[in-house]
Parts: structure tokens; C-alpha cells; sequence
């Protein structure tokens, strides 16, 4: 059974940065890929980033530009930079297995998810 476990996150303040890490278990050999949403209180759960094992990434357009995702042996990374207060959420992992051209921002096409962690911005 695939498992996820989300680290890092906390509190900064607005222009800061953080760093969020995905450990991924039992993915297997094949083609797979895995993102990051966010849900802030009151509001829907977001696609926020995603990477696919054989390098394509994908960006929501408020991230564009501070976030970078990376992936490495299965551990998923995500750079946030020049962090706004909007960005405050709980931060969840996601995972499938599969190929897809560009990787999907979509909750729907994932079926492994991480506990979350929570991410605040303050100003």
C-alpha cells in the first residue's frame, strides 16, 4: 500500500520561504506522479504544484514563479518563495500512478493522499 508523509511547513512571515517535503513508499518502477494542494478554511481544495517521475511539472498560476517543485528517489520537494499571506493553508501530498503529458492539477485524478501539514503566512 502506497503511503505519504508530508514534512516541514510552520509559520513565516510574508516575503519568507518554506520548504515542504513529500516521502513517498511503495510508488513502484513505473510512471507516476504526485502534487501538492492546498485547502484554506472556507475554500476548496487546490492544485497547487505537481512533478512526474519522468520530469514534467506543472504550476497554478498563483504560485508561477516562487513555487518549484522537484522530485528525488520518490521524495517529493516544494520551494516556496516570496510567500504571501494567501498562501496560508494545510498543504496535503498527493500520488497515482500513470502517464500523463503534463501532470494534473486536478484532485480527482489522484488516489493516494498524504495527512497534510499546515502552512501560515503571516504580515
Amino acid at each position: 500500500q502506497v503511503s505519504l508523509m508530508e514534512s516541514g511547513g510552520g509559520s513565516v512571515q510574508a516575503g519568507g520561504s518554506l520548504r515542504l517535503s513529500c516521502a513517498a513508499s511503495r510508488l513502484g518502477d513505473t510512471n507516476y506522479y504526485m502534487a501538492w494542494f492546498r485547502q484554506a478554511p472556507g475554500k476548496e481544495r487546490e492544485g497547487v504544484a505537481a512533478i512526474t517521475n519522468y520530469g514534467t511539472t506543472s504550476y497554478s498560476e498563483p504560485v508561477k514563479g516562487r513555487f518549484t517543485v522537484s522530485l528525488d528517489n520518490a521524495q517529493m520537494h516544494l520551494e516556496m518563495n516570496s510567500l504571501k499571506p494567501e498562501d496560508t493553508a494545510m498543504y496535503y501530498c498527493a500520488a497515482d500512478t500513470g502517464y500523463w503529458r503534463a501532470p494534473p492539477l486536478r484532485a480527482s485524478e489522484y488516489i493516494h493522499w498524504g495527512q497534510g501539514i499546515q502552512v501560515t503566512v503571516s504580515s
